[in-house]
């Protein structure tokens, strides 16, 4: 009986890689983030459409994850062999099924927030899909796909509340859509030998290592040349500062380490450092509605 559970919890652990929860969470809080920031008093009419966006954003967000899983598993083979598909422990069948019950549940969330959700959460979809089958072997144009899918959780959360994209709202899409290419450009240096091995050509594999640190620093810098833009505009309120610096200055230091240390192991690290800034910039903007 103890293996018996053991091998259940074992199974259920490996379907839970496969979505990459942490990715799904993140993504389901830009929905709220959007819907704060497009209108920080959403709560008494449109709090029901956030509880859905945030649904939305973590069951597609899931399913993108094991469909992205299921067109890398022979990449996986090599580069992750201890990623669910290619060690054995979940299915191509059941990796499938799991992308159509969550792809489902995903529209279903955003049919019940409104036909205007509905239609951004397909528009995303679409998306990914493209970038999944097709963009990803395309090198920096799949990397700017799959930044667009980041950064319109956004613009599902100000469409929720306000049925409209606000300035602020797309102020920080382009921030998460600019920084989200140098990650994906980074994420190609750590897969550079099994993304060459499947013929994806990524910054990595056309022009090197060194050129794609050099890309993906541009591409942080960019996103960290717009922060002040909303200060400006008075957008945002003075407790953005202190919290937006942090990742400012995180996004600076990684790409300094970047350009200093291209190797595999490096680019591993910093493009885990570069999601928790990530977060940090989330809950910069957030911060930045109290007034």
């Amino acid at each position: 009986m103890f293996k018996r559970g053991s091998c259940v919890a074992g199974r259920v652990r490996s379907f839970v890689r496969l979505m990459r929860p942490v990715n799904c969470v993140m993504m389901g809080f830009a929905v709220f983030v959007g819907a704060v920031l497009a209108s920080p008093q959403f709560f008494g009419d449109w709090w029901f459409r956030v509880v859905y966006g945030f649904l939305t954003g973590f069951c597609l967000t899931a399913a993108s994850m094991a469909l992205n899983d299921y067109y890398d598993r022979a990449i996986d083979a090599i580069n992750e062999p201890s990623r669910p598909i290619p060690s054995g422990a979940v299915s191509v069948r059941e990796a499938l099924g799991v992308v159509v019950v969550l792809a489902a549940l995903g529209f279903v969330f955003a049919y019940l927030a409104s036909f205007v959700c509905l239609g951004v959460a397909v528009f995303a979809w679409i998306i990914l899909v493209g970038y999944v089958t097709v963009g990803k072997r395309s090198g920096l144009a799949g990397n700017f796909l799959v930044a667009a899918c980041v950064s319109l959780p956004f613009i599902y959360g100000s469409v929720a509340v306000t049925d409209q994209v606000q300035l602020n709202v797309l102020l920080f899409s382009s921030m998460a859509f600019l920084s989200n290419i140098g990650r994906e450009v980074t994420k190609g240096i750590v897969d550079v030998k099994g993304d060459s091995a499947e013929g994806v050509k990524t910054v990595a594999v056309r022009y090197g290592e060194k050129k794609a640190a050099v890309v993906a620093s541009l591409f942080y810098l960019s996103a960290v040349a717009l922060t002040p833009i909303p200060l400006v505009l008075d957008l945002v309120s003075f407790w953005f500062i202190p919290i937006v610096l942090i990742t400012d200055v995180g996004l600076i230091v990684c790409s300094v380490l970047l350009l200093k240390d291209y190797s595999r192991e490096n680019a591993r690290r910093i493009k885990k450092l570069v999601l928790l800034l990530f977060l940090v910039g989330l809950l910069a903007f957030l911060a930045g509605v109290v007034r």
